[in-house]
């Protein structure tokens, strides 16, 4: 299966709605994605909206978590059925080293389970942090917030078809990172 784990919509600061989104994704032959939209841009509705895509894809519903972490981190909180992943987001787009990067995920361990790592920038490669010595599995996403953004980065897998088949496959690393 093809998705990509990491997509704003129109319930926060993305361009499009959810349904436009899902057709998006959808015409480029993904099988699931997740609307991780920021937190403190949430419409107050935005459950209904993503409740009311109409798609064969997978649908996981998840938000993007600002979290102060000696400087503002992001973390994709992604809902399962019974399993839930938390995703470090875009660690390139915050300045550290590969070290200091490492220092971050340990604090952030210590509020929530990380996962795995968001090793792209927008859906772009970021080679250096592809190569950290972290224990996580490392993660490739299009962070899309519009059109342009949609299909840069995503992964894919073997897995049952259920959300939370996935989240286990992604937490296993039993997927491969694919580019434009």
């Amino acid at each position: 299966m093809k998705g990509c784990i990491h997509i704003h919509t129109n319930c926060s600061d993305g361009d499009l709605s959810p349904q436009q989104v899902a057709d998006e994704y959808s015409r480029r032959g993904y099988d699931f994605i997740a609307f991780t939209d920021h937190d403190y841009l949430l419409k107050p509705n935005y459950r209904e909206e993503y409740a009311r895509v109409k798609t064969d894809m997978i649908v996981f519903h998840g938000v993007e978590l600002t979290v102060f972490a000696k400087g503002y981190m992001h973390i994709n909180r992604i809902e399962g059925v019974s399993e839930v992943l938390h995703v470090f987001n875009h660690l390139s787009e915050y300045g550290l080293s590969a070290a200091q990067v490492c220092e971050r995920v340990e604090f952030l361990s210590g509020m929530y389970p990380i996962d795995a790592v968001e090793i792209t920038s927008k859906g772009f490669r970021v080679r250096e942090f592809e190569e950290i010595n972290i224990s996580l599995p490392k993660i490739a996403s299009d962070d899309a917030h519009g059109l342009v953004g949609i299909g840069r980065a995503w992964i894919e897998l073997d897995a049952r078809r259920n959300k939370d088949s996935i989240i286990k496959a992604i937490k296993a690393g039993d997927f491969w990172n694919c580019f434009l």
